[in-house]
């Protein structure tokens, strides 16, 4: 009957040191960081395409317009 507690006591310390030991590693990444980070990725890409598109509609393309009418324009 001692061996028999014996056993049980050193299969429940083993069992302990397992599960403590994969509960505290903390490698890897998690569900909810990748999350973020694709979250992050997508508003700072629109942002940056709603800069761009609000650069070349008030610059670049009236400039563009002018010097294309100047090109083409033979009166003056």
């Amino acid at each position: 009957m001692k061996e028999k507690m014996n056993s049980i006591k050193i299969k429940a310390i083993k069992l302990y040191a397992r599960t403590s030991g994969i509960l505290a590693n903390n490698r890897g990444e998690g569900y909810i960081d990748t999350a973020v980070v694709i979250l992050i990725s997508v508003v700072l890409g629109a942002l940056l395409l709603a800069g761009l598109y609000a650069l070349f509609g008030d610059v670049v393309l009236p400039e563009l317009t002018r010097r294309i009418q100047e090109m083409f324009n033979y009166a003056g």
